[in-house]
């Protein structure tokens, strides 16, 4: 919240970056094992205009702090869960120890190990690293009030033909022609936001929103490709993007807000 400081609006927040972490669970039988790593991102609000103005650090949360809270509390997670569930819980405990911070934001990149197969078996501690990356931030008040957003970054996607680009703007700087006929390569970056309002209305499954991560990234892949024998075709990366959108919101009765963006690399045959 913002305070009126010398004639000015002032607000502040400061946190801790770029904190990696990795764990892993194993099953009641102990043979199979889960793990995770993600790299952290805490940022605070809190009432410690003191420190800016009188030099008085005693409402400071050092980012040392931050920090080594991350890796206690995950140690403390005896089950497996997901980024959002660990972003959650990390913004209470920072909203409830500590009187002055009244929001903490909790941006977590989860880096995409996947179990390998040996001879079609899934391994049991084997792991290999992916491509896209699983998101998610956490907006969590002192009062419970939450905003969930998950996503993926580097989302590689392409289709070798049932894509053109007609009718756009032509004039003295237009080098490009028209096509029906194209091959469409694009790296997507997706974000969306659930429409849980409180700590209190999430989903009690600590893995609910790794499987919602994992159907949301199925019907953007579906809806970018189309049926398996002739696929759909994309008049521009514009409408593609739409449809993608689109299908998710009508498929997810608890995501609100869809976001996409792309960078293309296209190539004529």
């Amino acid at each position: 919240m913002a305070k009126e400081l010398e004639g000015f609006n002032f607000e502040q927040r400061h946190g801790k970056s770029r904190v990696r972490v990795g764990r892993v669970w194993r099953s009641k039988a102990g043979r199979h094992h889960f793990m995770v790593e993600w790299n952290v991102n805490i940022s605070l609000l809190s009432n410690c205009v003191a420190a800016y103005v009188s030099d008085d650090n005693t409402d400071i949360v050092a980012t040392d702090t931050m920090k080594n809270t991350v890796y206690v509390k995950v140690k403390e997670c005896s089950e497996q869960l997901s980024a959002e569930k660990f972003a959650i819980l990390l913004g209470k405990h920072f909203t409830s120890f500590y009187p002055q911070v009244y929001t903490a934001i909790i941006k977590i990149v989860e880096k995409p190990w996947e179990r390998i197969s040996v001879n079609g078996q899934p391994h049991d501690h084997g792991f290999k690293l992916g491509s896209e990356k699983h998101t998610a931030e956490a907006i969590v008040q002192k009062s419970g009030v939450l905003q969930l957003t998950s996503g993926i970054e580097g989302l590689s996607l392409l289709k070798t033909t049932q894509s053109g680009f007609e009718g756009f703007i032509r004039d003295k700087y237009t080098a490009l022609p028209e096509t029906r006929e194209r091959m469409l390569a694009t790296e997507v970056t997706a974000s969306w936001r659930y429409s849980y309002e409180s700590v209190s209305s999430i989903p009690q499954e600590l893995l609910y929103f790794n499987d919602q991560y994992f159907n949301v990234k199925k019907v953007l892949v579906d809806t970018f490709f189309g049926p398996p024998v002739g696929g759909v075709y994309s008049a521009s990366v514009q409408s593609t993007l739409l449809q993608m959108e689109k299908a998710v919101l009508s498929r997810f009765t608890d995501i609100s807000v869809v976001q996409l963006k792309c960078q293309t690399s296209i190539s004529y045959l």
